[in-house]
């Protein structure tokens, strides 16, 4: 049974920020001078293949929730600690039991998922930022929440800080992916408590983006795509520092995506005036497209495209562009020639293919 919910919970209009429903409020939450960061971390089991079959949905059960609390300076002034008792698997992951260091009898003494989302959710208050150690925490969440028909974190893709893509921005070289305890060592911040638990990893998280003093940095929100725009009016556009992103609504197939002239245009995200098309898009793989257009005041701008599936069989897009020098040109130039040699060679296969003599 699904508890009533005291709130809902929306985004603002204006930065996508979580706000709750309850008040009338003249300013969208990113003008009001504060919010408080919700620095969350879930720990999870799975079921055991030979005696548990995996739920649809739920590969992944959520057993603990944890989070800290920090104001609009990232300072801590509050935390969140619970134990969730399992519903649907009952036996713990011999994985699980090796990394958090949990037994199934204590897990026994947790409330339902539902109730301690209740909880949770209450303690999270009016207007927050989730902030998690990389994209995963918020999408099987969610998935749990889906699973107890439990009202959506948001109407649309979610704004969230992936504090582990922040680290790398504003120390190292904005791509590599460290261990939560790396960050923690490179800072030189203190290990008081135990890794691998919902409510440290939280703390040591929160430590990390209390650290992270770069603007630019603070600038680079992350997006979770778990609900789709459904309409054009809820497609994401955002530019940050140096690349612009794009979050398109749901197609029908992937040729409708395709097809579709915002997905595919190429306009100066600086200048937006509609700009020269230098190559038109290309597939080397047939997963990712790449376009390159040329702006006459900002140079080469390269557009990259994801088409991602969804559960429901649909399609959306998630489009990058950002500006390239002419030796970065020259490489998807010759990448382009690749993907073209190959197409050709893959023509000639099916041609000279014999045909199989029909049966006597």
């Amino acid at each position: 049974m699904v508890p009533d919910a005291p709130f809902s919970l929306s985004n603002c209009s204006n930065c996508g920020t979580i706000t709750k429903d309850k008040t009338d409020r003249s300013l969208p939450v990113c003008q009001r001078g504060y919010m408080n960061y919700i620095v969350l971390d879930l720990e999870w089991n799975q079921g055991n293949p030979q005696r548990e079959p995996e739920v649809y949905g739920v590969p992944f059960e959520i057993v603990e929730i944890g989070a800290i609390k920090l104001n609009e300076e990232k300072k801590m002034i509050g935390e969140f600690n619970r134990l969730v008792k399992p519903q649907l698997y009952h036996e713990l992951n011999h994985i699980t039991r090796k990394l958090i260091h949990l037994q199934m009898a204590q897990l026994e003494h947790g409330k339902p998922f539902p109730k301690v989302f209740e909880e949770f959710r209450d303690w999270c208050g009016d207007d927050f930022l989730f902030c998690t150690w990389g994209p995963l925490d918020l999408e099987e969440l969610q998935k749990n929440m889906k699973y107890y028909d439990l009202d959506p974190l948001s109407d649309r893709p979610l704004k969230f800080y992936d504090v582990q893509k922040l680290f790398s921005i504003a120390f190292e070289d904005r791509k590599t992916r460290r261990s939560l305890e790396y960050a923690v060592d490179f800072l030189q911040i203190e290990k008081d408590i135990p890794f691998h638990r919902a409510f440290s990893d939280a703390y040591y998280t929160a430590k990390v983006l209390a650290a992270i003093a770069d603007e630019s940095a603070l600038k680079c929100y992350s997006f979770d795509t778990f609900i789709k725009p459904k309409t054009r009016k809820e497609e994401i556009k955002i530019i940050f520092d140096n690349y612009a992103k794009y979050i398109s609504r749901e197609f029908p197939a992937k040729t409708d995506a395709l097809n579709d002239r915002e997905v595919t245009s190429c306009r100066c995200y600086l200048c937006h005036k509609n700009i020269r098309r230098k190559i038109k898009w290309f597939s080397p793989n047939g997963k990712h497209y790449y376009a390159v257009s040329y702006c006459d005041k900002h140079g080469y701008m390269k557009g990259k495209i994801r088409v991602r599936k969804t559960e429901e069989g649909t399609v959306y897009v998630v489009k990058t562009e950002k500006f390239i020098s002419p030796e970065e040109m020259e490489s998807i130039k010759n990448r382009l020639q690749h993907a073209k040699e190959m197409h050709r060679r893959h023509r000639r296969k099916i041609v000279r293919k014999p045909r199989k003599s029909p049966e006597s």
